[in-house]
């Protein structure tokens, strides 16, 4: 009788590993602020910054060159790839979740880590999260949070009295509702925003120590931490990346060695500023302290691409490298491309803006025995299709009320070279869209909508041919009044239909702005 219980019960941990192993493991890169030219092989005659783990990942799958995130910056990019429905059907209709904000993802929406979930996957979020938590904050303690900001150069900046510290204590002794383990995934480990409070690391609910004083003055020069607030004692910028790349590589370590498998978010704190390089990486480039920063991060990328080698999960393994968004300008980028490095590559603008710069970015698949190695594919496609195309992987329809915007790539990742999606949204930091239809573009404003400069201030909107001008230079707008008319007519449509993916119409959590906007009286 023991013998017959001991052999099926190998039987059924047979069936269990041979399921399993019918599902592929997700790695999901996600860098901060890279640029389209920031890597080496989207920029072959103009970039200078050496990528080679990006660039040897690119040749062993498949390189997007027309992808696109959900906006120029942060936090509404970031809650596209997680849900697979447009940002802007939410309260964030412009700018990213602010410090200390609440949570942007609804605790019912589905996430690639609840999906996964529900598919036997162990899940993850290494990195940055900013998406907003459920900060057990009382009113009172709100003003002790953040410091003030230098009244000078010589400003020593602000000291922690005992009402700062006993307020500190009260919320990072706490729980922190609300975040990744909320939202779909089984572990967390980052540093939330790595340029804001609190200045230290959160392991799944909790911040790993309390925070005793603020960030010193020093913190905050060249590129560094953007604001005051609390930090662990002795807190140094340079260790987040390299301590992130310790717990990606621990995670897929730990998961490579059970029978389910796994799905790992790693979102990467660069090379946004803090430009926090490290001693051994400064001066690498031989270009600025971003290029350096780039490089270190690609070190990063390899370090843990080379334990999923190791690991011996490489050939079940699908990994997709990416970035939130375009490379910021406020790095140095004149000086960069004074030097020959453009971190646009040949696209207009950069990270904020309506223009192709802001929002089309670097994307590279790898899946072995499916996605063919070296291949490119120049079909339009955006992150919020990774939602439909693990649905798609697994063999599930998704929700009603899920991936409203997500368009499976399993097509083209199979070798198929024709459209997936017909049309794509992303907007600048203002929340000006941009609406891509075929090879045309339309912008609903004058100018970047962001922080690019430009642009003909007398016609109200723009459209491109980005077949014929990529770079954005030929504003076709008045001469083809019907097309601008059309697709004004299709984003309308896109909105009021909830969707841009076929299946029962739904509604979007607040009114949805409209553009371009209408003048004030008297202005």
């Amino acid at each position: 009788m023991i013998h017959s219980t001991r052999l099926c019960l190998a039987a059924f941990l047979l069936l269990a590993a041979s399921a399993f192993a019918q599902k592929p493991n997700v790695l999901i890169l996600y860098t901060d602020d890279l640029g389209y030219g920031d890597v080496q092989c989207y920029n072959p005659q103009r970039g200078k910054i050496p990528t080679p783990n990006m660039d040897r990942l690119a040749a062993q799958g498949m390189r997007f060159t027309d992808a696109h995130s959900s906006s120029g910056v942060c936090s509404p990019s970031r809650y596209t790839v997680l849900t697979g429905r447009y940002h802007w059907r939410t309260r964030l209709q412009s700018g990213i979740v602010g410090v200390f904000g609440d949570p942007l993802i609804a605790p019912d929406r589905l996430t690639i880590g609840g999906l996964a979930k529900q598919h036997g996957y162990h899940t993850g979020i290494v990195g940055k999260w900013h998406l907003g938590w459920d900060w057990p904050v009382e009113p009172a303690q709100r003003k002790l949070l953040q410091g003030a900001k230098p009244k000078g150069p010589n400003d020593e900046g602000t000291v922690a009295t005992p009402a700062h510290l006993a307020a500190w204590n009260a919320v990072f002794s706490k729980t922190i509702a609300g975040g990744p383990t909320t939202r779909g995934f089984d572990s967390y480990f980052g540093t939330d925003v790595p340029n804001w409070p609190p200045y230290c690391f959160i392991e799944n609910d909790r911040t790993l120590g309390i925070p005793s004083e603020f960030l010193p003055e020093e913190n905050f020069k060249g590129n560094q931490a953007s604001q005051r607030g609390p930090a662990l004692k002795d807190w140094r910028l340079e260790r987040i990346l390299p301590t992130l790349g310790d717990k990606a590589v621990a995670f897929i370590k730990r998961e490579a060695k059970t029978p389910e498998p796994f799905l790992l978010h790693m979102t990467f704190t660069s090379p946004h500023t803090p430009l926090a390089v490290n001693a051994e990486w400064k001066d690498k480039s031989g270009l600025n302290l971003y290029a350096d920063f780039v490089m270190e991060t690609d070190a990063v990328i390899g370090r843990v691409l080379a334990a999923l080698d190791q690991s011996g999960a490489a050939d079940n393994t699908l990994v997709i490298f990416t970035s939130d968004n375009g490379c910021a300008p406020y790095i140095g980028v004149t000086d960069l491309e004074k030097q020959g490095h453009y971190p646009s590559g040949p696209l207009r603008g950069y990270k904020a803006d309506a223009w192709e710069g802001g929002h089309r970015v670097p994307f590279v698949v790898r899946w072995p025995g499916t996605v063919k190695a070296g291949s490119t594919c120049g079909q339009l496609v955006a992150q919020a299709d990774i939602m439909a195309t693990l649905a798609d992987i697994l063999g599930t329809p998704l929700p009603e009320t899920a991936g409203e915007d997500s368009f499976s790539l399993l097509p083209l990742l199979k070798g198929e070279d024709k459209p997936v999606r017909e049309h794509v949204v992303a907007c600048s930091i203002t929340g000006v869209p941009s609406l891509r239809q075929g090879p045309w573009k339309l912008i609903l404003a004058p100018g970047s909508g962001g922080w690019g400069k430009g642009g003909d201030q007398s016609q109200p909107v723009q459209l491109y041919n980005l077949d014929d001008d990529l770079g954005e230079t030929k504003n076709l707008a008045a001469a083809q009044p019907e097309r601008v008319a059309q697709m004004q007519a299709l984003l309308e449509r896109l909105i009021t239909d909830g969707r841009s993916t076929p299946g029962a119409l739904q509604k979007n959590d607040v009114e949805v702005k409209r553009y371009p906007a209408k003048a004030k009286k008297g202005k």
